[in-house]
């Protein structure tokens, strides 16, 4: 019998959570003003927000789109770079004890602190954005691909070297897929704190206006309902990333949702959970 609709309640249920905690957010703002009495220029009210969104429209989505952009393709580098170096650590033990203490001692020095040199390097422009935002996502990614590495059963390990398994097959099918989970982990973390790099490369290293620039100068004309406006789209991008990265692990480790196989998979072949399976 076939668990799609169980899977899709679960998906609703989600959603639902997700549009209550956002609902929760908005009556506790509103609430907030109302029990204090802040005037407006202070902390605006929800709509006020919202209304600088929907009546600047053509400008927002271009803001958007810039902060969008340098956040994506800063995610994906770092996102690359981490897995690359987290399995180059993870087959090499010299290199992890070599780089690891510099890894850490690179998350030592504030993401802020490095703008200002990368702009001296690079200048103004694109390049010294992604690397802020590679810089962030970098971290989590090569920690917990690293930690699930290690985590691999050293039977399994054996057992496949026993069958006849090369360095490079054993890895690819053993070591491999049990550091998915965590990679995802990671990768989650950084789509939440992707767009906070993408923001701090803009306030120093920005030829291009963006969400970021925007929301400095709202701020310096006092303009508190542009602020909320922009933190609310910056809001809904690290939501929508992390969302994103969600989903993509939903269809990259499909047998943690459902007992059988996708169809695109070939059929409704039973998962290793399933108890037809068990021995």
């Amino acid at each position: 019998m076939s668990n799609e609709p169980s899977a899709l309640r679960e998906y609703g249920r989600h959603v639902g959570l997700w549009i209550v905690a956002i609902a929760l957010i908005f009556v506790a703002w509103k609430l907030l003003l109302v029990i204090t009495g802040l005037p407006p220029y202070v902390i605006p009210t929800p709509s006020a927000a919202i209304d600088v969104i929907l009546h600047n429209m053509t400008m927002m989505k271009q803001l958007t789109q810039q902060t969008l952009g340098e956040t994506f393709y800063g995610y994906i580098v770092g996102a690359v770079l981490g897995v690359v170096l987290a399995v180059i650590m993870a087959q090499i033990p010299i290199v992890h004890r070599l780089l690891y203490p510099a890894l850490i001692t690179s998350q030592a020095v504030p993401i802020v602190a490095i703008a200002a040199p990368l702009v001296i390097i690079f200048g103004f422009g694109l390049t010294p954005k992604l690397i802020i935002v590679a810089w962030i996502v970098f971290f989590p990614v090569v920690v917990n691909v690293l930690d699930g590495l290690a985590s691999v059963d050293q039977d399994q390990v054996n057992l496949a070297r026993l069958l006849g398994g090369t360095r490079l097959r054993t890895f690819m099918i053993v070591r491999l897929p049990a550091c998915i989970g965590p990679l995802f982990s990671g990768l989650k973390i950084g789509a939440c704190y992707a767009v906070t790099g993408a923001v701090i490369g803009e306030w120093t290293a920005s030829s291009h206006i963006g969400l970021g620039t925007y929301l400095l100068t709202a701020n310096a004309q006092m303009n508190t309902a542009g602020v909320y406006g922009a933190m609310l789209l910056l809001t809904a991008i690290g939501i929508g990333s992390f969302i994103l990265v969600v989903i993509v692990e939903h269809f990259a480790t499909p047998w943690r949702t459902r007992m059988t196989a996708p169809s695109w998979f070939g059929g409704k072949v039973p998962s290793p959970h399933s108890p037809s399976t068990k021995v």
